[in-house]
């Protein structure tokens, strides 16, 4: 369905350097310093699929999502979405995709939300009939009755967000590009847009790139993720995956039945660990300690730890999706390209 090769994306900067004779001179012979956005990506998205776009700011997210939606045009490589090359004949190429800017609304400020799908549908040319049944739809998984008569400025946030991913929906798209869909949504409205993409994409078999800062939105929605950094992929794969080769570190927490047994617990000399392999933090009778499983087991640790102080309740987790990756980002760890 999606088929993204080598893909880079260059931009000229103007460099002006200080004072009024730098003013000058970048008015009359200006230096340009070549910025690379996007650095070589590649990867492939089949039909049905939820990936997970995602990086730090300025990783170059936005500007992929813009190559793949043909706002931008590539300065080197290809892409191709359902057989489509996005920056040629882009009145074809739109009625294939729908996208959805959190931060950014497709609606029409003072028109109620019926009217607007009315306008959308002329626009994309969706005969009665399929409007119809596409708006039944609509109004069953995303629950749009409540405000459909409505002007879109009226809207909460939450409304705004469902009206918007219908819109986008409207034509009934191969691929749909969500940018951020839950920002600034309570955990209640969040579930309802999760449920609500889940469904589509079961039910419609739509593609969906899944571009968030989100974690939670990722952790369950995705099955796979492209993680990008500074312009270049540095990983592509299944979620469990990154989790059981990066997963390692663990969360020990409980609590003490005296306050004054931590000094009995020194991890990092009995077990042979250094500052790196684990950290300690302790408020009151509480304890957290993170540790590297590779270092020390799960077993030991909990060994040592049992049997130097007495606990009134001991929890272990996992590593989350989210601590993977922002070691990954501080470059904890390193992954090779895949």
């Amino acid at each position: 369905m999606i088929y993204v090769n080598d893909l880079s994306k260059e931009f000229k900067k103007a460099i002006k350097e200080p004072g009024l004779k730098g003013s000058v001179k970048a008015l009359f012979k200006p230096n340009y310093e070549i910025i690379k956005a996007v650095d070589g990506i590649s990867f492939h998205v089949p039909k049905g699929e939820m990936l997970g776009f995602i990086g730090p700011n300025g990783a170059g997210k936005s500007t992929v999502i813009k190559m793949l939606t043909g706002i931008l045009t590539p300065t080197s490589g290809t892409c191709e979405i359902n057989g489509h090359i996005p920056q040629e004949n882009r009145q074809k190429y739109v009625k294939e995709i729908g996208v959805v800017f959190g931060q950014r609304t497709q609606l029409w400020w003072d028109l109620a939300l019926r009217e607007t799908y009315s306008v959308l549908k002329e626009i994309y040319d969706v005969p009665d009939k399929e409007f119809k049944e596409r708006m039944a739809f609509l109004n069953e998984v995303l629950e749009l009755d409540d405000f459909i008569s409505s002007p879109v400025r009226t809207l909460s946030l939450g409304q705004r967000m469902r009206a918007d991913i219908a819109a986008s929906l409207l034509h009934n798209p191969k691929v749909l590009f969500l940018d951020e869909p839950t920002i600034g949504l309570d955990v209640v409205v969040k579930e309802n847009i999760r449920n609500a993409i889940q469904k589509i994409n079961a039910e419609e078999g739509t593609t969906v790139i899944l571009t968030t800062h989100d974690l939670a939105d990722i952790e369950l929605l995705c099955n796979r993720i492209v993680m990008i950094d500074k312009g270049k992929k540095v990983f592509d794969g299944q979620i469990n995956d990154l989790k059981r080769e990066f997963g390692q570190m663990r969360d020990l927490k409980f609590e003490l039945m005296n306050t004054c047994d931590i000094s009995k617990l020194n991890y990092k000399e009995d077990l042979k660990l250094s500052d790196d392999d684990m950290k300690l933090e302790s408020e009151k009778a509480i304890v957290s300690v993170r540790f590297d499983s590779d270092k020390v087991s799960v077993e030991d640790m909990l060994s040592y730890t049992l049997s130097k102080v007495h606990v009134k309740d001991i929890n272990l987790k996992d590593a989350d999706i989210e601590e993977i990756i922002r070691r990954l980002y501080k470059r904890e760890v390193s992954i090779d390209e895949v």
